[in-house]
This record gives C-alpha cells, structure tokens and sequence, in this order.
C-alpha cells in the first residue's frame, strides 16, 4: 500500500455548496380545520460550503438530523437549496440526471423480479436492448459475487445478498458519481466489513484513472467514514453545519487490508481526533456551535 489518498488540490471540483441554507416547512397542529393548520420552520442546514473533486471518496458522517441525506438529495436533483448554490460540474444539478447513481440503506428490490431483473431495472430506464441489459446485469453481478443468483428472488437471498443486488443495479449503467446514503447500516459486523471490501475494491479498480467514481457516501459510523473515505466531513446537527473537513492520511489500495487497518495507531488516532469533533452529536444532546 503505497499511494497516499486523495487530497485537497487546485483542480475545479465537480460538486460544490456555496453557502447552502436549507429550511423545511412543517405543517402541524390546528384543529382539523385547514384554516388553523400552523406551520414552523426547520432548518436542516446552515452555511454548508463543500468542494468535492472528481474521483474523490467524501464521507458525510454525523448524527440523525444534521441534513447527511438532504445533501445527497441536492446532488441528485431532488432537492433545490432555500439558499445559497449546489452544482455539478458548474451548473444546477439536473434532474433526472442519468449520470448519478443513488444507493439507499435498504436495499428497495422489487420482490416479483429476480436479481438479475432488479439489476436490469435502471437499464430499461435508459433504453437499452434486452440482451444488452442481460449481459450487463451479468457482470456486475459477478463483479459483487453473486455469480448463480441471478434467477434468485428477493425472498431467496440473505440480507448481505439483497444489498450486493442493490449494489449491482447501482453500478449496472456506469454512472461517474455514486451517491450512498448509509448502504451497509443493516448489516452484521462480518457481512459489512466483506461488503465494505467489496465496494472499495470496485472503486479502487481504477484509482489513478479517469474512471475512477466520485463518491459521496453518508454514514453514521466514524470508523466506516475513516475507513474507506479519501475525506471524512464531520457534520453537526440543529442546524445541519460542517465542523470539520478531514483528509484521511491512510494509503490506498486498502480494500484488501480493511480488517488489518483498523488496528493500526493511525486508524486510531485519526478516528479519536474525529470523534472530538463528533461529541455534540452524540445521543439526544444538542451539539454547541464550532468555531471556524
């Protein structure tokens, strides 16, 4: 393991928040009678500025609350920002945009369709031929070694197994930027550390290529976010904000070396340093304001 991770660079990011402000509005309480509804606001992100570069792996990781997945929603179209900026690659991010793929803590297959066919599901979104899209599905879910399940029902597979289907229908189109909200929260200790494995190896194919995919993965693990991340954004709720931005110092390619990794004094410190960071948004306390 001899490359060192990505860092900060002058090359223009792919993603940027500029002074991002987000606020929901809630409608509650009243008596029935629309006329009385009341509203509040909720401010689930306040003065986020974020640039990512392309090819990088940015981990958001804070507590439930501090706007981790209204981020990912910005980046995917979903959500305009209240105030401030979100672009990809200089312009508003579009919607659909064929070119993200978003994958969520559970896995969301379809249980009447089989592996191959949940895999098939975002090819047939962008037109492509039946035998195409079999041959796809085929591959990458070899890639994420489920070679033989491809006829295999939802109810058929393990919960490990249903997220590496998920993953392959992430992966099936190819998509540059990758967009992970917690996908491998619902596992056991064992079946994550193998997932985690197999999703850093696939990236790490192409680590000094263009091809390399950007990745903005969301968790609230620290030691995942250390783990497998080129940066680790430490962010605190009420409202949502960045206290920290950390370049992971631990070389690459790691996929093979995960469970050795994480013993090392490095791994530790790295992660104890963040964990200070982390300590306001640690149970139901309300996080204190961080100096910048």
């Amino acid at each position: 393991m001899t490359t060192p991770a990505t860092g900060a660079s002058a090359a223009a990011p792919l993603i940027s928040f500029t002074d991002v402000r987000q606020v929901f509005r809630l409608q509650g309480g009243g008596t029935g009678d629309p006329a009385s509804a009341t509203s509040r606001e909720l401010v689930a992100l306040e003065g986020v500025d974020l640039d990512i570069e392309a090819g990088q792996f940015v981990a958001l990781v804070g507590a439930s609350g501090c706007g981790k997945t209204t981020m990912l929603n910005m980046l995917a179209g979903l959500v305009a920002p209240s105030e401030g900026q979100v672009s990809l690659g200089g312009a508003p991010p579009p919607l659909p945009n064929m070119d993200i793929g978003y994958m969520f803590a559970r896995d969301a297959l379809l249980p009447w369709r089989t592996a191959r066919k949940n895999v098939e599901l975002p090819l047939e979104t962008r037109g492509w031929d039946r035998a195409r899209r079999a041959e796809r599905a085929r591959e990458v879910l070899d890639l994420v070694g489920l070679a033989g399940r491809e006829s295999q029902f939802r109810l058929q597979l393990s919960q490990g197994m249903r997220q590496r289907v998920a993953l392959a229908r992430t992966l099936a189109p190819n998509p540059s930027i990758l967009l992970m909200d917690e996908p491998f929260a619902a596992l056991d200790a064992r079946t994550k550390l193998t997932l985690q494995t197999e999703f850093l190896r696939i990236w790490e194919q192409h680590q000094d290529s263009e091809r390399r995919k950007t990745v903005v993965f969301v968790t609230h693990d620290l030691q995942e976010a250390v783990l497998l991340a080129d940066r680790v954004v430490v962010m605190l709720p009420a409202p949502g904000r960045i206290a920290e931005d950390r370049v992971v110092d631990l070389p690459r390619p790691r996929a093979e070396h995960l469970g050795d990794i994480q013993f090392t004094d490095q791994f530790k410190r790295t992660t104890h340093d963040l964990f200070e960071r982390l300590e306001g948004a640690i149970g139901d306390r309300v996080a204190r304001p961080v100096a910048k």
